[in-house]
């Protein structure tokens, strides 16, 4: 057992240790980061049918072959962010807040231009969700390490 908070814990030291590394909000994005690289998106380009295969960029909606063509740059972004949130790297600081930033635009696009949207003002209240975490991200450049390790990653 180990005793965190004044308690003990049925978590091992090792995982609240690395769950300690990063404020309660980025962990939350760390784990979307992994969700996205060893869950959905494996599936998204090996099992879900050619048909039903959408993604979304700038929040312009690609379907079928163009959503499978670049669903593996989704791949890419969410491994780095795995990868980046893990290890508190300083590369992660500004290019968070920048994709989350265009998700954010994004939302406003498509909320606006998709036939599936809700308007200009769900865009809108949309987009501000999203700029919460995108600013939170922007402002935590002091999270990450400001310093290369001996692996130079």
């Amino acid at each position: 057992m180990y005793v965190w908070a004044g308690r003990e814990s049925v978590i091992p030291k090792k995982i609240l240790l690395e769950w300690q590394k990063r404020v309660w909000w980025m962990n939350m994005l760390f784990l979307f980061c992994l969700y996205m690289t060893f869950v959905y998106l494996p599936f998204d380009i090996f099992l879900k049918p050619l048909a039903e295969d959408e993604e979304v960029w700038f929040g312009w909606v690609f379907h079928e072959w163009a959503a499978k063509l670049t669903a593996p740059f989704h791949w890419l972004i969410y491994g780095f962010g795995s990868f980046g949130f893990f290890k508190m790297r300083a590369w992660m600081w500004p290019w968070a807040a920048l994709y989350l930033g265009q998700i954010s635009l994004g939302m406003l696009v498509w909320n606006i231009f998709d036939p599936r949207g809700g308007g200009l003002i769900l865009g809108l209240v949309t987009m501000m969700v999203f700029l919460i975490p995108t600013l939170a991200i922007w402002r935590a450049k002091d999270k990450f390490l400001l310093v290369k390790t001996e692996e130079g990653v």
